[in-house]
């Protein structure tokens, strides 16, 4: 399990995205102000959608910060389940660099992923940050159950994103994935959860305990943390 966890409890959700938006603005004027830029994973999702239009707001140096999804959808730019679209629509606007991962929805997966990894090669890595959600079925990025899960859990260390299958296809998204890998999250500089729910905040509890002997992609993940994990958590 990673060393260190802390819970951040809150009542309302402008509450929740001032705090999250406040904790990522300042992890990219960290990296602006010590190399001069910065690269950050962002989640897709409905739920960190009012953390983005918070922290759109903040006077930065955006043309400076590159932002990619953490998992995306493999499905033509535009369409309503590409996270990197929902993304872009917040960020594009201010100037920053919007990474599409998932350039062309390509119906072979492995390829899909292939090619994303080696578009984060050319990127300044680990990771400024990672920002991620979870499913109630415990599921975090696209890391699912599925033929490729042992892949995105064990794969090479160099290896920053797959393809994936999950097993079953979720029915709000049944399409193939690509993801970062747990290397690609874990190596992440600052590394931020947030979550909504007893539901999922149950689930995620058990997943700590767990480790990596955990049943939920979330505790096989988050085991190989070697740097704080900030939870943002509401009711």
């Amino acid at each position: 399990m990673t060393e260190e966890v802390e819970w951040w409890e809150y009542d309302d959700a402008t509450e929740l995205a001032e705090a999250v938006a406040g904790d990522v603005q300042f992890v990219i004027e960290s990296a602006l102000d010590a190399r001069g830029g910065a690269v950050i994973a962002l989640a897709g999702g409905k739920t960190p959608a009012p953390i983005y239009a918070k922290l759109a707001a903040a006077k930065l140096d955006w043309k400076r910060v590159t932002i990619v999804p953490g998992d995306e959808r493999i499905v033509p730019l535009g369409d309503p389940l590409s996270n990197v679209t929902m993304i872009a629509k917040t960020f594009l606007p201010k100037g920053a660099r919007v990474m599409p991962i998932v350039p062309t929805a390509t119906p072979d997966y492995k390829a899909a992923g292939r090619s994303a990894d080696a578009l984060l090669q050319d990127l300044h890595w680990p990771l400024d940050l990672c920002l991620l959600g979870m499913g109630e079925n415990g599921h975090t990025a696209s890391i699912f159950h599925g033929p490729d899960y042992d892949e995105a859990l064990s794969g090479p260390r160099e290896r920053r994103a797959l393809g994936v299958m999950p097993e079953p296809l979720p029915e709000e998204a049944p399409v193939p994935r690509v993801t970062l890998s747990r290397q690609g999250i874990v190596t992440a500089k600052a590394l931020t959860i947030v979550i909504t729910g007893a539901k999922k905040r149950e689930v995620l509890e058990q997943a700590l305990t767990a480790g990596e002997s955990s049943p939920y992609p979330i505790g096989r993940v988050l085991a190989g943390a070697e740097q704080p994990v900030d939870i943002h958590w509401m009711a």
